[in-house]
């Protein structure tokens, strides 16, 4: 009955005991395809021509849409219930095609044991609804559920199994492959080991479990169903960590806590760290120096694989993410190039501002040197090329070079000026900020929008626009502005202009700034939201967030730049401005710049201030007497305050109680009030409380150059320093204090400074400017700081420096002694103003005259300038 170039089901099934299941045969008889009329049409002629009945068998028989489906494709058909009267095979002028219900069953059997053909009433059904003819396959046949699918098995080891998987697979219209190639459109896998299985994973091939195909089997009488749907495969993807049991090394509780629970969602099961019974061992490689014990027969993988198996949503590679333990020894610095012990202090000083000069050289990233010193001094080493932090090996070959007499010689100027340590200061940020653009763009946006992505696409296209919106444009004008004041700065003078460069690009970034500012807040909601219900997006910003490009911040902390961005630009072209002499024509150019940038951040929706915020900045004006008006300002938030003692000469006395008012770009330093004599009065002449603060310094964070911790020892406790480098200072500061109180904790409170700082400056990693050194190189101690000696002593220091003003006329201006008078004077006495001013210049006149006004000079001027703030109601 059967054709010898047909290999029947008999022959296949005798292959089965093997779990080499693919039959080489079959692929040369049908091609990959099920059915016999699909493959062979070129082998028609060689076929004898016979007539098809088909014969409805038991319950079949008395299916009425059977027999009405026969008859629309035009097919004759015969019932029984006696399969023996049919199925015996000696019948040659009829080819008789079965159709059975029951694939268990003795009717089955019975044909199947003779080589009948035998189709299920799913395949009526199917050819019936495709208007097509009766198609035959070589095998028993129910349904068309995996039709045209090529399984390829791997990890099982029970054969019986096999053979029952294979038989299903055949009866739904599948083909099984013993070696895995491109022509496998499914990988059944009963673990995660083997070739098989990372071929799968490195070509995107489904890897399913077994499931999949019991579970298409039991819904094979539908016949509209296919086994590919991806509803219904996802349901079965083989978890990335089946058969494997994981511990934890090195991560804090909430994040184990959190690794744990995606493990077990997963597929996978977690112990302690040394339970024999672990395959894997994830390892925090920041945090882990030295692991516990030498592992034998365990992976130990760094926390990438974890997350990186999670958004492959398969088991990746163990080989590429071994963790090797970090042999290169620690960099140690000397800080101290003196011996300690010298009494000479010169030699002290020396000292200390070399190693301030050691600290800060490590974060200079300009490019450009400064500008050049007269030749004199160019050769020269001293103390003070020692502190310059912009001097590298280049520039100090290019100085040697030029200390060579030339005719061509141009002037020099003799120190670097303000207004180009700003305008550096401004290309420095710059250059930083476009940084951390392509950081977002080539870690985050790019691979994330990539078409072929293992596992599918991570993002939606429109979740992808929300999150990102225009961080593109915003980077390709930043390039530019990045690029001109380089080149602006190589060949720097005095008259160029930085303002035109900000003008050049205004229309751009009003085009680019508002869309991704103003929906800024869509974005953070989105990032959270597919963070919680994506694990794939999860592990994807765990694995990239990790990276030393975004210096451990997540995606959230690195769009907000461009909302901090312009604000931060603009208070540089003020302080450019600030010191530009009116002669230069490039005043009048910022000014129109920083108009540009106001007309760009009156686009953003004014929505998104946060009044909070603001709200604490009032109250620091109103705490701090003194503090500057421009203190104000609509972008700037309260971080974070720390009470402090002074530890140095800088910025106020040692022993003074100093409180920190941490803004996001700056730092307002006040100390402790010692004394209140009146109160303040309002212009309502309403008595409130005096401030308890008085204003030493407010500094932008951008001067901060490093961050010391300084160690504890015996005579230094809890104590930390800054080294700051004011634009109009040629050397480096040193600001100690020490924490006042045990609410502070020293190590949060520095890398929360840390971070505004790097923020500030546009930097990606803040714990670089952090560095722990001996307080003793740096000459700091907060030794006997509570003893009754060195109060006495700071009480005297005190008193000596209001003595010293007493007797000192030249501490206050003519002018403001002139003003003062004219204000507390009678309309007569201001007729006589001209008289007054030729004699107020007089010891004696001032002694006549008993002005409360001069009495408490310092205080009339309190009052008005706070009077001032508190009526401040708009804001830039």
């Amino acid at each position: 009955m059967a054709d010898s170039s047909i290999l029947t089901l008999g022959t296949a099934r005798s292959l089965l005991v093997d779990t080499s299941v693919y039959d080489s045969r079959i692929a040369e008889t049908t091609k990959d395809h099920v059915f016999l009329g699909m493959s062979c049409d070129d082998g028609e002629d060689m076929l004898p021509k016979v007539e098809t009945r088909v014969v409805l068998v038991g319950a079949a028989s008395r299916n009425g849409a059977l027999v009405k489906a026969l008859q629309d494709i035009n097919s004759s058909c015969i019932m029984t219930d006696n399969v023996e009267e049919f199925g015996d095979g000696e019948n040659t002028d009829f080819e008789t095609v079965f159709v059975l219900t029951d694939f268990d069953s003795s009717d089955y059997n019975y044909l199947y044991k003779r080589d009948n053909r035998i189709v299920g009433p799913p395949v009526v059904l199917h050819c019936a609804a495709r208007q097509e003819s009766l198609q035959f396959s070589c095998r028993p046949l129910y349904c068309t559920t995996m039709l045209n699918l090529s399984l390829c098995f791997t990890g099982f080891r029970n054969k019986e199994e096999v053979k029952n998987l294979v038989n299903l697979v055949h009866h739904m219209g599948g083909t099984i492959r013993k070696d895995f190639s491109t022509k496998v459109t499914h990988l059944i896998a009963y673990s995660t080991h083997g070739e098989k299985y990372r071929l799968a994973v490195c070509m995107g091939t489904p890897i399913l479990t077994p499931s999949w195909i019991h579970k298409a089997w039991e819904r094979r009488d539908e016949v509209h169903f296919y086994a590919e749907e991806e509803a219904f495969r996802t349901e079965f993807k083989v978890p990335p960590f089946q058969d494997c049991v994981l511990s934890f090394l090195g991560f804090s509780d909430e994040e184990k806590a959190n690794m744990e629970e995606r493990t077990l969602k997963h597929g996978g099961s977690y112990l302690e760290v040394g339970d024999e019974r672990c395959t894997h061992m994830v390892v925090e490689e920041n945090s882990v120096k030295e692991l516990p014990f030498s592992p034998k027969k365990l992976y130990v993988v760094k926390q990438e694989w974890f997350w990186g198996s999670i958004q492959m949503d398969a088991r990746a590679g163990e080989s590429m993410y071994f963790y090797e333990k970090n042999d290169s020894p620690a960099m140690k610095k000397a800080v101290s190039l003196l011996s300690l012990s010298t009494p000479n202090s010169n030699r002290k000083r020396r000292r200390l501002r070399d190693t301030l000069a050691q600290f800060t050289r490590e974060t200079e990233i300009s490019p450009f040197p400064p500008p050049r010193k007269r030749p004199s001094a160019e050769h020269c080493l001293s103390i003070s090329s020692l502190l310059d932090i912009s001097n590298t090996p280049e520039t100090c070959k290019a100085l040697a070079e030029s200390s060579k007499p030339s005719k061509s010689s141009t002037p020099v100027l003799s120190k670097q000026s303000a207004r180009w340590q700003v305008s550096k200061e401004l290309y420095q940020t710059e250059s930083n900020y476009v940084d951390i653009l392509s950081t977002i763009l080539q870690l985050f946006k790019l691979p994330l929008e990539k078409e072929e992505q293992v596992g599918g696409a991570i993002l939606a296209q429109e979740e992808m626009k929300t999150i990102f919106g225009s961080i593109q444009e915003i980077y390709e004008v930043h390039t530019k502005i990045k690029s001109n004041l380089e080149e602006l700065l190589r060949d720097w003078s005095e008259d160029r202009s930085v303002g035109d460069i900000i003008l050049k690009y205004s229309k751009e970034l009003v085009k680019a700034y508002p869309p991704f500012v103003n929906f800024f807040e869509m974005s953070k909601e989105t990032i959270v939201r597919c963070e919680k219900q994506k694990p794939r997006f999860h592990a994807f910003l765990k694995i990239n967030q990790a990276k030393p490009e975004c210096g451990r911040q997540t995606l959230v902390e690195l769009l907000i730049r461009p909302v901090q961005r312009l604000p931060s630009v603009a208070l540089l072209l003020n302080d450019i401005k600030k010191h530009t002499s009116d002669d230069n024509p490039d005043k009048i150019t910022l000014e129109k710049a920083i108009e540009s940038l106001k007309e760009v951040m009156t686009h953003i929706n004014e929505d998104k201030r946060k009044t909070e915020g603001q709200k604490q900045i009032f109250d620091v004006v109103y705490e701090v007497d003194g503090c500057p008006a421009n203190l104000l300002s609509s972008h700037r938030s309260l971080v974070h305050r720390v009470e402090t003692i002074a530890l140095g000469d800088r910025p106020c006395d040692r022993g003074e109680h100093v409180t920190l008012f941490l803004f996001n770009d700056c730092l307002e330093i006040a100390r402790k009030r010692h004394k209140v004599i009146n109160t303040f009065k309002s212009p309502l002449g309403q008595t409130r409380p005096p401030p308890p603060f008085k204003h030493i310094t407010l500094m932008p964070l951008s001067q901060i150059r490093k961050v010391l911790d300084l160690q504890d020892t015996e005579d230094c406790v809890n104590a930390f320093a800054l080294v700051v480098r004011p634009p109009t200072e040629q050397e480096n500061l040193l600001f100690s204090f020490q924490l006042a109180g045990e609410e502070t904790v020293k190590s949060a409170w520095l890398r929360t400074l840390c971070r505004q700082v790097a923020d500030t400056i546009c930097k990606a990693d803040a714990e670089d400017l952090i560095q722990s050194t001996d307080p003793d190189s740096l000459q700091v101690s907060t030794k006997d700081m509570g003893s009754t000696l060195s109060k006495a002593s700071r009480a005297i220091k005190k008193t000596s420096k209001k003595v010293t003003r007493a007797f000192s006329f030249t501490k206050t201006p003519k002018r403001v002694i002139q003003r003062a008078f004219m204000a507390n004077s009678t309309p007569d006495e201001k007729s006589q103003r001209l008289s007054c001013e030729n004699r107020i210049g007089s010891s004696s006149t001032l002694a006549a005259r008993h002005s409360p006004s001069m009495v408490n000079l310092p205080s009339m001027f309190e009052r008005k300038y706070h009077t001032f703030s508190r009526s401040t109601t708009h804001l830039f």
